[in-house]
């Protein structure tokens, strides 16, 4: 994870508990994170949580001639491995056939295609989450 202040996050604050609906909550805030992150970098977010019977694509994003689809991870800590490595190969896998089903199921001029991991870790004890935003990883 950069230490770039940049990457530092204010004004979030994470649900307590872990319980389920807690986690649910904290992966939410997360994609709220990476929405914004997305934007900030100049790309459009044009799903979120786009659903098929494969399964699920967190956020998907646009700029010109490019479309991103985002695979986003939030963590509270790295005690069972980074964000990031949570996307494993077969992980990428799925990506990469959710998209392909995306992209049959809208009408989208050719364009360019990137696959991204935006990383967020929340540490415990109220600190600001961090983000880490890996273009073009797979």
């Amino acid at each position: 994870m950069s230490s770039d202040p940049r990457n530092r996050v204010t004004g979030a604050t994470a649900p307590r508990r872990a319980g389920p609906d807690r986690r649910r909550e904290l992966g939410r805030q997360g994609e709220q994170l990476a929405c914004a992150r997305l934007a900030e970098a100049g790309l459009l977010v044009v799903a979120r949580n786009w659903r098929c019977r494969l399964g699920e694509i967190d956020v998907i994003a646009a700029g010109p001639g490019l479309l991103v689809f985002c695979e986003v991870k939030t963590r509270r800590g790295d005690a069972y491995g980074t964000a990031a490595a949570a996307v494993t190969p077969i992980k990428q896998a799925r990506l990469r056939r959710l998209a392909a089903a995306y992209l049959t199921s809208v009408e989208q001029a050719p364009c360019r295609v990137r696959f991204d991991v935006i990383a967020v870790n929340w540490p415990r004890g109220g600190s600001p989450p961090t983000l880490e935003h890996l273009e073009g990883v797979f």
